[in-house]
């Protein structure tokens, strides 16, 4: 009897329990908190193991990525070097017009072509032996231009960053097209000639420019690309354009007009006359004049009487 008693009890006080009013609601919530606790987990749980296995940057929509960082990175760490394999077999048969140098090294600097002297925009590397050698890539970089030209000898263009490229003249067998990704050191075509510098022969005719004004590339060898970002090349451009082009005459010209300008201005002192001297002239003469007249008159005063 006494076991039922407490049974019943139980049974009272549960239904009792279930009967108030907040039991329900609280059973709800807790039951929805559980779930979407789990829910939340899952995902997660999900999104860690896209993260390790199957995420790639490039998945991203509207996010533009590099196709090829290392090689930028790379890029950024290489100096400019000759473009030979070797430069213990080079010669510089002639070097960069400077507008700084002195009257001698900027006359060797001249290219004469067609009766016109043009300043040397580049280097003039060949083999010491004469031969053709193989032409490498200065630095890492894109091809921009490969262009056929008799005058020039051919042109093979690199960019490695916006507005600095290389250019490659006098060259032939050229390896590579537009748009090939090439890197430092390797082998772009063979050297060649050309008609504005026969005297040359075999060779490469090398140019560093940035915002397609042509430097020294000796300045450049050895040193890094921001090297050139960080230059300012305006003023070596105003002057470069201003005596590229002088032809023959017009430099003998200049010559003779100074040489004649130095004879006009120049007069010996023994041939200008002395100040006032015409002056002086002016009144011997007229007294002379008067000299005679009175002469005359005495000689007529002297007949009539």
């Amino acid at each position: 009897m006494r076991e039922e008693e407490k049974r019943s009890s139980q049974d009272k006080s549960k239904n009792s329990f279930f009967k108030k009013r907040w039991v329900y609601p609280t059973v709800y919530i807790a039951s929805a908190a559980i779930i979407l606790t789990g829910v939340l987990w899952y995902q997660n749980s999900g999104t860690d193991q896209l993260d390790q296995s199957e995420y790639k940057a490039t998945d991203m929509p509207g996010k533009k990525m590099n196709d090829q960082p290392a090689v930028e990175v790379n890029r950024a760490m290489e100096n400019f070097v000759m473009p030979v394999v070797n430069e213990d077999d080079a010669v510089v048969q002639m070097q960069f017009y400077d507008n700084d140098g002195d009257a001698a090294e900027q006359e060797a600097a001249l290219v004469f072509y067609d009766n016109t002297y043009h300043p040397n925009t580049g280097l003039d590397i060949a083999s010491k032996d004469g031969k053709e050698f193989d032409v490498i890539a200065s630095l890492s970089g894109t091809v921009t231009n490969v262009m056929e030209d008799a005058v020039l000898g051919n042109v093979i263009e690199i960019e490695h960053d916006k507005g600095i490229v290389t250019q490659y003249q006098s060259v032939k067998d050229y390896q590579v097209k537009v748009g090939d990704q090439v890197e430092q050191g390797q082998v772009i075509a063979k050297s060649g000639t050309s008609l504005i510098n026969e005297k040359a022969g075999n060779h490469v005719h090398f140019e560093i420019r940035k915002d397609n004004v042509p430097v020294n590339p000796h300045e450049y060898f050895n040193k890094p690309l921001s090297a050139l970002q960080d230059a300012n090349v305006t003023e070596e451009k105003a002057s470069s354009d201003a005596d590229a082009g002088k032809s023959e005459d017009a430099a003998e010209e200049d010559v003779e007009g100074s040489s004649e300008e130095d004879a006009e201005g120049t007069t010996p002192a023994e041939d200008k006359p002395a100040e006032g001297g015409s002056d002086k002239k002016d009144e011997d003469r007229d007294a002379g004049e008067d000299t005679d007249k009175d002469s005359s008159s005495d000689s007529d005063t002297s007949t009539n009487s």
